[in-house]
């Protein structure tokens, strides 16, 4: 064979083995560009609004490969408002970004609120512990011993020295009835002496001494402060002036304001426990008495009865306060009050559904102290929610529609 003919069928070969080599390479391409196919058509049955950064939900890309202003990488968001698949609703993070969103997770829990509630209020006299001090009879002033509103007395302190000439009249006759020996009339003039207001020590005295005694030292029944005191010497009395009045102190009252929001977290027989400034470090422990029907227009606050004892008259009326009220001590359900978001239309909380799920579910909340919120209705007690990092998760779960679990669905 000659050379040309040699070089012919090398030029022959080649062609040929370039073309077995082009028609494999595009029968593998073929190959691969439908494998890929197949590998996402899972993805592309679901649609794909846009591609977002989790911590920066507001931000919106269309470019897959885009960062976002925190330096993240951008995720898809799909139509049916999930990063995932799953046909739960939700909002979901990656577990690896949890971190940089700060999300911390709770249960609830059950438990008991400690006194939480704390207000102000001021001290008071015991209005039920006031002694009216009146003339029984008619007569005249003889004397008037050194008081005046304000004072403090004692239990059977002399306030005024009246002379009553009824009570002497009557004295007359009861001596003169005593004589005659009869003891039915000497009861009966007895008793009269009783219905004019003459104590038994007074009667005591007559009886034994064979004197009448007209002029009958005015005392005060209890110990306390002189509010009113309307005696002079000299001036003439008639049959139930008042003279003093005297308010006690054994007992004082705390008025506590309570806000009208939280008026329904206190009751009657409830503890309470006060300090002054007066005393620094020392509480004062009392109940609470009486809820008073009214509230103060101005304010908004309810009033709150507290009676306190007043071991040493320490406890002065018009003394500021600060008030804590005791709660009930019942077992209630709770979560951290941080994890409760109010939104003025509703209040939820964004639960943990597992897997790196987030939803919002509307819940009732009560009373609230040390931190904790009491949850009236909308969650069961272990379910696990968002303490914090929360506020970013709403915000996705109301830019993406993603509906709040009801009050009702929990059963």
């Amino acid at each position: 064979m000659s050379m040309d003919q040699v070089t012919a069928v090398r030029w022959r070969a080649g062609i040929l083995a370039a073309v077995l080599v082009a028609g494999s390479g595009g029968y593998w391409l073929g190959q691969r560009g439908e494998s890929a196919s197949a590998a996402g058509s899972g993805q592309s049955e679901r649609k794909i609004l846009y591609w977002y950064d989790p911590m920066v939900p507001q931000e919106h890309y269309d470019n897959p490969g885009a960062l976002s202003s925190m330096g993240m990488k951008t995720q898809p968001k799909y139509a049916d408002g999930d990063t995932a698949a799953g046909s739960a609703p939700g909002v979901t993070i990656d577990p690896a970004a949890m971190q940089n969103l700060g999300i911390r997770i709770v249960p609830a829990e059950m438990g008991s609120l400690a006194a939480t509630l704390s207000v102000t209020g001021s001290i008071d006299f015991n209005q039920r512990d006031v002694a009216i001090i009146q003339a029984r009879s008619g007569g005249f002033v003889a004397r008037v011993y050194a008081r005046a509103p304000g004072d403090v007395v004692r239990a059977g302190a002399p306030i005024a020295d009246v002379q009553l000439p009824e009570w002497g009249g009557a004295q007359t006759e009861f001596l003169a009835v005593r004589r005659l020996g009869r003891p039915d009339l000497t009861a009966a003039a007895r008793q009269r002496l009783k219905l004019l207001g003459m104590s038994d020590g007074l009667i005591a005295s007559v009886e034994r001494s064979g004197r009448t005694n007209g002029t009958v030292t005015i005392t005060s029944p209890i110990s306390g402060v002189i509010q009113t005191l309307d005696v002079r010497a000299g001036m003439t009395l008639a049959q139930g002036q008042t003279l003093a009045q005297v308010a006690g102190i054994s007992t004082v009252w705390l008025n506590a304001a309570v806000p009208e929001a939280q008026a329904g977290s206190v009751r009657v027989g409830q503890s309470a426990s006060a300090t002054l400034t007066a005393f620094p470090g020392q509480t004062f422990g009392g109940r609470i008495i009486a809820i008073l029907p009214t509230a103060q227009a101005d304010s908004r606050t309810i009033t709150v009865r507290i009676e306190l004892a007043n071991r040493g008259g320490r406890l002065r009326p018009g003394m500021f306060a600060q008030v804590a009220l005791g709660a009930a001590g019942n077992s209630v359900l709770l979560v951290p009050s941080e994890a409760v978001i109010r939104t003025g239309t509703r209040t939820i909380v964004m639960l943990a559904t597992g897997n790196g799920r987030y939803q919002p579910a509307e819940v009732r909340t009560g009373r609230e102290g040390g931190g904790k919120t009491e949850i009236l209705e909308g969650l069961a007690v272990g379910e696990k929610v968002v303490a914090s990092g929360q506020f970013l998760l709403d915000s996705e779960a109301s830019l993406t529609g993603i509906p709040a679990r009801k009050l009702s669905d929990v059963k």
